[in-house]
């Protein structure tokens, strides 16, 4: 069976930047309009090639989701992980790519294309790999290769090599010896890296179709990544320990004054009104079915449900 991943085209300075920063393991591989979407096989190998003169691939990662969003939400998710120091310098660079293709848009909001890759590893100019020798010459678009066959395998197969030299699991959250790197790289169905906050809050947006769980509301900038059980009490970056609340209901689940059943149905403490002599927006909510993500391994999960019902949920 064919190992499909993705090369794609970066510039040096998105590299440079990200390169000099070996505690980013989640990137943005963004792309200045979501007029093209990407899909791929959930964390299948993502390769970074620079363009000309460099021809080279200069690291790897594993390839999470794909979202298109406003560029401010990009940057909040990612921050340097978008390959800048700031949000201004962000846009700036968004803005002259725009500019060179003369980019026509539409009325409202201009969202980015968002490729999220996790567990990145950034090769020094002397490790860089020479490019596939059958790379298309005009080709600017991510190109899909067997990395079992051909050139996909040279270049797959000497990321592997770099990686396992410099250590990669050294530096990321994966636990795997040099002699299962080729194993854990190779069989991408078989891994489930952790996501880091980042690209936990990307996938939980669009597994709930960018909509609050219970109010349906859609206005993105009032929208949270709940984690059900939270980060600090041993919870994980995984998309089943998520909901995208509202903000203000966002905190009052973290606070423990609203719960999620474990048949999906919202209960609002009555200590909401015992501490603060109000409550009267969120009582007509309690008992109302959540909505969840049509993709059964993307819905919240019972056992963080009853986790948070048992030890935030104030009763």
């Amino acid at each position: 069976m064919a190992l499909w991943g993705t090369i794609a085209i970066t510039n040096y300075d998105w590299y440079e930047f990200l390169n000099q920063r070996p505690l980013v393991e989640e990137v943005n591989f963004w792309t200045p309009s979501a007029h093209w979407a990407f899909r791929a096989p959930e964390f299948s190998p993502f390769l970074f090639k620079l363009k000309a003169p460099h021809n080279a691939i200069a690291g790897f990662g594993l390839f999470a989701r794909y979202a298109a969003l406003p560029d401010w939400l990009a940057w909040d998710c990612f921050r340097e992980g978008n390959g800048c120091a700031t949000f201004d310098e962000m846009q700036g660079r968004i803005g002259r790519i725009r500019k060179g293709y003369k980019f026509v848009g539409g009325e409202g909001i201009h969202q980015i294309g968002c490729i999220v890759v996790v567990n990145v590893k950034f090769f020094a100019k002397e490790a860089w790999i020479p490019q596939p020798r059958d790379w298309p010459v005009r080709t600017l678009r991510p190109t899909r290769y067997d990395l079992q066959t051909g050139e996909g395998k040279r270049v797959w197969d000497e990321c592997l090599q770099r990686a396992s030299v410099e250590r990669v699991a050294e530096s990321s959250n994966l636990s795997f010896d040099d002699n299962a790197l080729q194993d854990r790289y190779g069989s991408p169905i078989m891994i489930h890296p952790r996501l880091g906050q980042g690209a936990f809050r990307v996938s939980v947006t669009e597994a709930y179709s960018k909509a609050c769980a219970v109010t349906h509301e859609h206005s993105l900038p009032a929208l949270e990544a709940a984690h059900i059980r939270p980060f600090a009490k041993n919870g994980s970056h995984e998309i089943r320990n998520g909901l995208l609340l509202r903000a203000d209901l966002h905190r009052l689940f973290e606070q423990g004054y609203v719960t999620i059943t474990t048949d999906r149905k919202v209960e609002v403490s009555s200590r909401l009104k015992l501490d603060y002599s109000n409550g009267r927006s969120y009582y007509p909510l309690h008992g109302n079915l959540i909505t969840v993500p049509n993709a059964i391994q993307e819905q919240p999960s019972e056992e963080y449900l009853q986790w948070h019902n048992e030890h935030l949920y104030l009763g």
